[in-house]
């Protein structure tokens, strides 16, 4: 995954082998099953949140460093995974505070939409919502994608977002009032 920059001639990964053998807490099979499974689904939270593929790509590499590097003992598969996107998310603000702009998430263009058709209709109605969702606060558009793009439940979500888990409740159903009234007030249609 990582690749070297021959003209750096530094390791790109500065973990020794052994060091990430033993944060790891899984042998080499069950991480690559855990990345098959992960990877796509936090890819996308990432684009969503950077709007730049090669940003996604690079802080999906990141996040999965970060996630070698933790010495934790997790419960279940459900809470590695809501720790893996806590990182994403983590690593995901990090990047924006370093590069000084506003933190704001963009909808990933319709060839990494499932089920992306390409006529005109949904082409507005993509627009309409990606307007939409720029109107929310970005934890409004992190929980919404949690709960309805990832599935997530209400515990996982306030994981991620370092909540608590009748907070989630409450802000979920602020996000969709207003998304919902974003989207039926036509005032979609006024701006440009």
């Amino acid at each position: 995954m990582w690749v070297r920059n021959p003209a750096l001639d530094v390791n790109p990964c500065p973990v020794a082998i052994g060091d990430a053998d033993e944060a790891l807490h899984m042998d080499q099979d069950e991480f690559r099953a855990f990345y098959e499974q992960t990877a796509r689904p936090v890819w996308l939270f990432l684009l969503r949140r950077t709007g730049e593929r090669n940003a996604a790509d690079d802080l999906l590499q990141e996040t999965y460093y970060r996630f070698l590097r933790t010495n934790r003992e997790f419960e279940s598969e459900s809470h590695r995974r809501n720790y893996l996107f806590r990182i994403a998310s983590n690593v995901a603000h990090e990047n924006f505070r370093r590069r000084g702009r506003r933190m704001e998430e963009v909808l990933p263009d319709s060839d990494v939409m499932p089920g992306g058709g390409h006529d005109e209709t949904a082409g507005l109605e993509r627009t309409d919502l990606a307007r939409a969702m720029g109107r929310l606060s970005a934890r409004q558009r992190q929980a919404l994608w949690l709960a309805y793009a990832e599935g997530s439940s209400h515990r996982e979500i306030a994981e991620v977002l370092g909540l608590k888990t009748a907070s989630v409740k409450l802000l979920l159903f602020r996000a969709r009032r207003k998304l919902a009234a974003l989207l039926s007030g036509g005032s979609m249609e006024n701006e440009s």
